[in-house]
């Protein structure tokens, strides 16, 4: 302790020399720290100064550009190391939103969504915030229905089985009912009954019901797939059905089909927007933040293969991570089930559509997973004001929390209708209570159940009895809320309020030639794809072909009589015969092709026209390959006519043989649409096409009321020129026949029943060329008008049509006739009610 208190003591009364010399000393190095750390924070804050001066010197020079060019010149910043070790400088480059490659887009994207949830929210803050600083309010769609009621008609018992005499009586009774004659036993399932409600802008609507409830017939008919008949705009443009099947070309990649949705759906108004904000900005003398003004000229140029809001829709779905992956099929691997239902939403959320009914986006997909993408769509639905209808089977309480309105629906009623908060104060008022740990969505499933609702009866004071879903329906009416979905129900809405802007009426977004030049390049990377399929064409035609000039060898081919000629004839209509069956793979690759085109025409993606055109174009060259393939190996192997002209003109004709084979196949697959169905009427129209083509037949024999088929039969044609193409050479035509009078090439010709005209090449090639572009026509026709085959059919029991007849008895009294019914035709879809109206707002 004294040693302590002498150094303390010491410590205080230190000698004036060493006081000084200690201050001085401290001070310089107090003094050399500070201005060590000023110094540094003078140059940070100089550094940041050169940088904000050179990105106004940017904007400025920007400004100063046409109009044209400055909605697609932006500012991207980047990071480029210095020669000092660890430094890097803040560079501000103008550049073209056209013109950005691959890595630029993807380090943009990286950067400015690092964490996909947080940072959507923060640029959509931000874009929102630059919008409203000029003063312009996006439109908004407001969706009305009012008394929907949807019916279907069924039949009864076991008439709806898909059984061999059930078949054949629906094409009897459908041929009967053309002339207005019904004989089937039929009744009426209503799916939808009376449904009214709003879905607003700007707030997450959930669709909640047990299975069988209606749900998806609901979504289908909010999104006009169920009622052509409206003219006044185009439903199925200004919103967007987000199918629960996941139907994708599976030799496509993840961006592959986003990016082809992207191109199809266009930009909408985005550049509109765009061009008044930047129009405001300039008068208002506002420089907008690098990336958000980036990010939204980008996304608003038209006619670009590859999109930025296609990397921004991978990254903000977490499919970033496979976006170069096929997305598979059930014969080729791809990506999961849960990765699929995210590509079937992604397919629509790059699109410029901001309505959008889901159905039952979460399938596949876990909770963490669902609560991401139900939080992005939130994000979506708030600060662009889109209006989103949600269908979940068994959302998480932290994913139900999301959503700001319900919609419960049961027994094809809507139970309730409206906020979230107040949807559990309704049932308590009917006397059930959520426990606390049961989750809210499970309970309101569960509450309609005549099997369930006992458990969740609160009111002691009264016994349980089972309350039906009408008795619920009518209880809502009477509820705060539901009298409030009443009274705005009952204002009609004032079309003079409403904007163009906010509505599509065409029925294409973009200019049919962009829509062509889009499929044609998905054609050819699915030409690439499937190459292994021309491959194998290619061989199985040069085994043939060397197969059938090992069969006629050319040293015994002779040219002395009529049975020379018919050898030759045999192996001339071997020829043909070949190169009609090469096109029978376009059958099977049509065919699994068909969903997809069905999809995507109701979607109204493209006409049938951009899919058949490449489709035709692309095979050209490929055939081409095969015929020369053919004709080189055969032709002089076997010994045809020696002539260069004939070998050529054989070639021709093979080729539009080919063509005209592989419009047949397409035809056939685009009327028949499933590959049973196709496989028969493809052989059935195959022999009746030979059995009439005049060579196992000669015209002369087939009857005259069979007469006609020889004319519409191809292959006729085809005899006729590929035969007389032949026969009309030198060789055959300086000699004479067995009859010492006509030439033997003609005596071959009539033993054939063939015309000896030699015009008949270029009559019957013309023909096949025709018939080559008749079929790709019907082709296009049948895939225009036609409807996806094998839809299921709705089968009721006599037991509960006898219930629903006493329940509509007892209900009429009441109910009166406030509701308008659309009955619908058998394995068709549900029509909806022409009291659907949709409200639509530009503010």
């Amino acid at each position: 302790m004294d040693g302590v208190e002498r150094a303390r003591a010491s410590g205080r009364r230190p000698s004036h020399g060493n006081l000084s010399r200690s201050i001085s000393r401290s001070l310089s190095r107090a003094s050399w720290n500070m201005e060590d750390m000023f110094s540094v924070g003078r140059q940070s804050r100089r550094s940041s100064l050169v940088d904000e001066d050179e990105e106004a010197l940017k904007w400025a020079a920007i400004e100063k550009l046409p109009t044209y060019n400055r909605l697609r010149t932006s500012i991207i910043k980047s990071f480029v190391e210095t020669e000092v070790q660890g430094d890097k400088t803040l560079l501000h480059k103008e550049v073209d939103v056209r013109k950005l490659d691959v890595n630029d887009r993807q380090n943009f994207i990286d950067k400015l969504f690092k964490v996909a949830e947080e940072d959507n929210e923060k640029f959509l803050k931000k874009f929102r915030q630059r919008v409203e600083k000029v003063g312009i309010r996006l439109p908004t769609i407001e969706v009305r229905f009012d008394h929907l009621t949807i019916e279907a008609d069924c039949h009864i018992g076991s008439r709806a089985l898909p059984t061999l005499p059930n078949a054949a009586r629906n094409m009897v009774e459908s041929a009967l009912g053309v002339i207005g004659i019904n004989l089937a036993a039929r009744t009426k399932l209503r799916i939808l009954k009376d449904a009214s409600g709003i879905i607003k802008p700007s707030r997450m609507a959930l669709l909640l019901g047990p299975p069988s409830s209606g749900k998806t017939t609901l979504l289908l008919a909010l999104a006009g797939k169920l009622d052509p008949s409206l003219k006044e705009f185009m439903p199925r443009k200004s919103s967007a059905y987000i199918s629960q099947n996941d139907v994708h070309i599976g030799e496509m990649t993840v961006k592959e089909t986003l990016d082809f949705s992207a191109r199809c759906q266009g930009v909408g108004t985005r550049y509109d927007l765009l061009s008044e904000l930047a129009r405001r900005e300039k008068d208002a003398g506002i420089f907008p933040e690098a990336e958000v003004d980036l990010f939204m000229k980008a996304t608003a140029m038209e006619g670009v293969e590859s999109s930025l809001i296609t990397d921004y829709t991978l990254k903000i779905l977490g499919l970033d991570i496979c976006k170069d992956t096929i997305v598979g099929d059930e014969m080729i691997r791809g990506i999961s089930g849960g990765q699929k239902k995210r590509v079937t939403t992604g397919e629509m959320i790059v699109g410029p559509t901001k309505t959008l009914f889901m159905d039952e986006i979460s399938t596949g997909l876990d909770s963490s997973t669902t609560y991401q993408i139900v939080k992005c769509l939130q994000h979506i639905v708030h600060y662009t004001e889109a209006t989103i209808l949600v269908s979940l089977l068994q959302p998480a309480p932290e994913t139900f929390d999301l959503f700001d309105d319900i919609i419960l629906l049961s027994e094809g009623q809507i139970v309730y209708q409206g906020p979230r908060e107040h949807i559990l104060a309704f049932f308590e008022s009917c006397g059930f209570r959520c426990p606390e740990r049961k989750g809210t969505a499970d309970f309101l499933q569960e509450v309609t159940s005549k099997k369930d609702q006992e458990q969740y009866w609160d009111d002691r004071n009264r016994p349980y009895r089972y309350v039906a879903v009408p008795e619920f329906v009518e209880r809502f009416k009477r509820f705060h809320v539901g009298m409030r979905l009443e009274n705005e129900l009952s204002v009609p809405f004032d079309k003079t309020q409403g904007h163009k802007a906010a509505l599509s009426f065409s029925k294409y977004s973009v200019p049919k030639m962009e829509l062509l030049r889009a499929c044609w390049d998905r054609e050819w990377i699915l030409v690439q794809r499937n190459s292994y399929v021309y491959v194998a064409k290619t061989v199985q035609l040069i085994i043939m072909a060397i197969i059938m000039s090992t069969v006629f060898i050319k040293s015994k081919m002779h040219t002395t009589n009529e049975e020379d000629g018919a050898v030759y004839i045999g192996a001339l209509l071997f020829t043909m015969i070949i190169n009609m069956f090469n096109g029978f793979a376009e059958l099977s690759l049509i065919i699994k092709r068909l969903p997809v085109f069905y999809k995507q025409r109701d979607l109204q993606f493209h006409p049938a026209w951009t899919f058949t055109l490449p489709t035709f174009l692309l095979q050209l060259p490929m055939s081409i390959i095969e015929s020369v393939v053919w004709v080189s190996i055969t032709y002089y192997s076997v010994g045809f006519a020696p002539e260069a002209s004939r070998f050529f003109k054989q070639l021709l004709l093979v080729f539009f043989i080919q063509q005209m084979a592989s419009g047949l196949f397409r035809l056939i697959a685009g009327v028949c649409r499933t590959m049973i169905i196709a496989n028969t009427g493809g052989a059935l129209t195959l022999l009746l096409i030979f059995l009439l083509g005049g060579f196992i037949v000669p015209k002369g024999s087939i009857p005259d009321w069979w007469g006609w088929g020889y004319w519409v039969s191809p292959l006729s044609y085809g005899f006729n020129a590929i035969a007389g193409n032949e026969m009309s050479a030198p060789r055959w035509m300086n000699k004479l026949g067995s009859d010492n009078t006509i030439r033997l090439g003609t005596t071959v010709l009539k033993n054939f029943d063939v015309y000896t005209d030699k015009n008949w090449y270029w009559i019957g090639t013309a023909a096949i060329l025709g018939f080559a572009v008749l079929f790709n026509i019907l082709f296009t026709f049948a895939l225009a008008y036609l409807s996806p085959a094998g839809k299921s059919q709705a089968m009721i029991t006599e037991e509960t049509t006898k219930e629903e007849t006493r329940s509509t008895e007892s209900l009429s009294h009441s109910d009166g006739n406030n509701t308008s019914e659309m009955a619908i035709l058998r394995n068709e879809q549900p029509i909806q009610s022409r009291w659907t109206r949709w409200k639509c707002r530009f503010v």
